[in-house]
């Protein structure tokens, strides 16, 4: 339905993006980007989600008061640094829109500010605001570039999250592209990581924040990593309409399209942000059918890949499935346990592990095999009802520890 291409959040008409480094953290190699900015030829209607961590980084208020009137030019944002619960934070976010909006001739409120890194240092704001001319000068010059910006974001992620898709709406053709960054401190609270999205599409800002909310929830909240949700999780979509298809102000076929289009996207960078999770080296998907509503089969689906036994289980390709079941247990779903099959998956194929809540004969080198490859899927049917959910994870490695020790020095 939705056709893949190259770009990111350059693909959509009117937008540019460029990523430079400026040492916001002291001692960083000089060839890692640290700053990103985006920015739209036209006025955008915006939207934006944020953590439910009550402890919110500075540049998260920012943002939110940004965009209470629906609309945006751009984004600001830096790796290196959180610019959470430190002396001069929201002043130094305050000051990273107002550098953005000096170099590029907007507003300080046309900008979305977000800042991703170690928290309760004070930010180096003099790095950003010297940087900010350069970034400003590659999009001056053509440079711009969605790979740049996306690696700027990157903290200890090991892989840039880019994605762009076109699609058909009103008879026009509409792009919208993304880039996220998230890697450790990921739990299903918000976006859980920061995300900023392109559209050329023309939808108004209440359109798109009701699908913007719509998605996340079935997307970026069913992502789990660590169980830790950040201080600064933040994700925000700009739409300039440059593609010209008929304003989509009403829940209608239009609507739906560019609803399924985000959601097709924000699936796509979720499952990055899974994978890629801190010392990872398998994603997991777990997938649960039959159960009696969907939030009873998203509630299972997020215990299973939260749980830690589980995820130490997928890294040593320990078919432990009793592990699985229990973390359904615990998560206060509805379910009858007598009731449950299990299958583990991957390329290599599947097995049944567990029958009507109860252990089957199987072939536990075969199930070794599985579960050796990059991708597991834990298949689980609750045989009770037509609710479906699906939830992403990762392994639990001893890398996650070795990155985590010694984080902030």
């Amino acid at each position: 339905m939705f056709e893949q291409i190259n770009g990111g959040v350059c693909a959509a008409k009117g937008f540019k993006a460029a990523g430079v480094h400026c040492g916001v953290k002291a001692g960083s190699k000089p060839d890692k980007n640290d700053l990103a900015l985006i920015l739209s030829e036209k006025e955008c209607a915006a939207a934006g989600t944020y953590t439910l961590n009550r402890v919110k980084a500075a540049p998260v208020y920012v943002t939110m008061e940004h965009l209470e009137d629906g609309v945006a030019w751009g984004v600001v944002a830096n790796s290196g640094n959180a610019n959470a619960c430190c002396p001069m934070s929201h002043e130094n976010a305050v000051a990273m829109a107002k550098a953005a909006a000096a170099v590029t001739g907007r507003e300080q409120s046309d900008f979305v500010v977000c800042s991703t890194g170690v928290i309760g240092q004070t930010i180096n704001i003099a790095a950003i605001e010297a940087g900010l001319p350069k970034v400003a000068e590659k999009l001056a010059a053509g440079e711009a570039a969605s790979d740049a910006a996306a690696r700027a974001i990157m903290t200890t992620d090991t892989a840039k999250k880019e994605v762009a898709l076109q699609a058909k709406i009103g008879g026009k053709t509409v792009t919208m592209g993304g880039i996220a960054k998230g890697s450790g401190m990921i739990h299903p609270n918000m976006g859980t990581m920061l995300c900023f999205i392109t559209t050329d599409c023309a939808i108004t800002h209440e359109m798109l924040e009701d699908a913007l909310r719509d998605v996340v929830t079935k997307t970026f909240n069913r992502v789990t990593v660590d169980g830790d949700t950040s201080t600064n999780d933040t994700c925000v979509v700009l739409a300039n309409g440059m593609a010209g298809n008929e304003l989509v102000e009403w829940k209608n076929e239009d609507y739906e399209t560019f609803r399924s289009l985000l959601m097709e996207l924000c699936t796509e960078l979720a499952r990055k942000i899974a994978a890629d999770g801190e010392g990872a080296s398998r994603l997991i998907t777990c997938t649960v059918s039959g159960a009696r509503n969907e939030e009873t089969a998203e509630r299972l689906a997020k215990a299973v890949v939260g749980s830690s036994l589980v995820k130490a289980a997928m890294f040593g390709a320990d078919a432990n499935w009793g592990r699985v079941i229990c973390a359904m247990g615990y998560s206060k779903a509805p379910f009858r346990p007598e009731y449950v099959d299990i299958r583990f998956g991957s390329a290599a194929g599947d097995i049944l592990v567990c029958e009507q809540g109860a252990a089957v004969a199987f072939d536990e080198e075969q199930a070794k095999k599985i579960l050796t490859q990059s991708e597991i899927v834990i298949d689980i049917n609750v045989n009770e009802g037509e609710g479906t959910a699906e939830c992403w994870g990762c392994d639990l490695t001893y890398d996650y520890v070795k990155i985590n020790g010694d984080y902030r020095t």
